[in-house]
């Protein structure tokens, strides 16, 4: 079968064509969904007693220690001023030691210095205090 000269379509043509389409496709696909920064709040049992703590997505972090600056102050004479800090990125929460001298203890294991995510019903052991997860909430900011 012979087709005239105006209907013939190449092989460069074809090639041509799916490439346009793949980027014009493809280019949503792989880009991120934009996410709007959020704001979390954590609800902490800290010796048996029920804190809540604010934590905005890309800001800076908040200080758990014997400082009374800290966000978490402790009257724990064996945790360090600044002892550990608690963070958001991605939406989720975590973790890490602010080069205490006596280390903090995530489900009794100790922590560096690189952050950790946490998760509902984590404990967190500074000095003699726990520190426990109880909930995460997660808000769009407005």
């Amino acid at each position: 079968m012979t087709f005239p000269a105006q209907m013939r379509i190449g092989s460069l043509e074809v090639l041509g064509a799916l490439v346009v389409f793949a980027a014009v496709v493809g280019r949503h696909r792989f880009m991120p969904a934009a996410r709007a920064a959020r704001e979390m709040v954590v609800e902490l049992l800290v010796n048996g007693r029920t804190a809540e703590l604010e934590l905005d997505e890309g800001h800076t972090e908040r200080v758990v220690g014997r400082s009374s600056e800290a966000d978490v102050p402790l009257g724990d004479p064996e945790a360090s001023r600044r002892h550990a800090a608690l963070q958001t990125a991605g939406g989720a929460l975590y973790l890490s030691d602010l080069g205490s001298r006596n280390g903090t203890y995530l489900n009794g294991k100790r922590l560096g210095t690189d952050g950790i995510e946490l998760k509902i019903g984590d404990h967190i052991d500074v000095g003699n205090t726990r520190i426990e997860i109880v909930n995460v909430r997660e808000t769009p900011w407005t």
